[in-house]
């Protein structure tokens, strides 16, 4: 099998697609997105699953990483496409518009993309409902956020989330939370920002230290590499945060109240195995929620203790009230933003 490292500058992108020929059987690319490899969140656990895959089909593969994801958008897809892979995934949301160009001039080979749909006939659009997870952490924290007699906690009913951008696929995630947070209390105070991009851990300490000087002691953070620095200032201050993409509860044991996780291992595992079996769901979109174990809160490990059973009974509550069609999450690629978040 062979899954080389990531590449990093637009010199490397002619080193990696000059290299030999790759075996037969046309493998498979990863495009890494902005927050790269070692985020401890999306890049990392997609990654995970891309090599799960690799392993048990025996599809040879490259992850593709550039600290210019997206200004190098056209030149890394085509590259790739020209070097002989039959199946791309790719990580980057902001390759949205470009992989649907792009596609359109390479008719045999089959594309990827995640967390949003584009449309065409040989790209598998794969979709997570993170709203519906996002949800039960706003219920769950909205219901934590005034607990009396937990460390770290105040009186006041005031919650924080950051965001990487300003995207419809971020404010998925922020609106879910802040709505699962209202059912709990109407009038609670979500503090909202965005960091701008997913690869500065001290920009997320410094955002989310100024949440917790605002009266907030849970921080939502959905930014990638950024937000570890929200954790790291969790710890500092004996505060709490909220992970997200894969369970980061063990960053810093005991302030990771819970993690938003989702499966984008799963969802890269099964696009593999279906190409590797050429089931490639070519024009299809996929979409995964609570209902697919797409996403859903970790087990909390570390935070279990010192969350009462009545307050879990809510949230368990809400999670059979989406699946059962008596909760509707507000989706901001179907409905737009609400007038709170515009």
């Amino acid at each position: 099998m062979f899954c080389k490292p990531a590449f990093a500058a637009s010199t490397a992108l002619a080193l990696l697609f000059a290299a030999p020929a790759f075996a037969e059987g046309r493998p498979a690319a990863l495009i890494i997105s902005q927050s790269g490899l070692g985020d401890q969140s999306y890049n990392d656990l997609a990654y995970a699953g891309f090599e799960r895959a690799l392993a048990s089909t025996g599809i040879e593969g490259r992850t593709v990483e550039s600290k210019e994801v997206v200004a190098q958008a056209d030149e890394i897809l085509r590259r790739a496409s020209d070097a002989g892979f039959g199946l791309i995934l790719d990580l980057e949301f902001a390759h949205g518009e470009p992989i649907a160009a792009v596609a359109k001039d390479y008719p045999d080979i089959n594309y990827v993309i995640l967390n949003q749909v584009v449309p065409g006939d040989n790209i598998a659009s794969v979709v997570f409902r993170e709203e519906e997870g996002s949800y039960l952490a706003g219920v769950l924290a909205a219901q934590m956020t005034t607990l009396p007699g937990v460390e770290g906690i105040n009186e006041q009913p005031i919650l924080g989330v950051i965001g990487g951008t300003k995207s419809a696929g971020i404010d998925k995630f922020i609106v879910g939370f802040i709505e699962g947070a209202m059912s709990v209390n109407p009038d609670i105070d979500v503090k909202v920002g965005y960091s701008n991009n997913f690869a500065d851990p001290a920009v997320g300490m410094q955002m989310a230290n100024a949440m917790y000087d605002d009266g907030a002691d849970i921080v939502y953070h959905i930014a990638g590499g950024t937000g570890i620095g929200v954790i790291e200032a969790a710890k500092e201050r004996g505060a709490f945060a909220i992970g997200v993409d894969t369970d980061q509860d063990g960053l810093a044991p005991g302030h990771v109240l819970t993690s938003m996780v989702k499966r984008g291992d799963v969802a890269v595992e099964r696009i593999v195995a279906d190409y590797a079996g050429d089931k490639f769901p070519k024009g299809q979109t996929i979409s995964l929620g609570l209902a697919e174990d797409g996403v859903g809160l970790s087990p909390m490990e570390h935070t279990k203790d010192i969350i009462p059973a009545d307050v879990m009974a809510k949230v368990d509550a809400a999670r059979a009230g989406i699946l059962d069609g008596s909760i509707k999450v507000w989706d901001v690629l179907s409905q737009g933003a609400p007038d709170y978040l515009k």
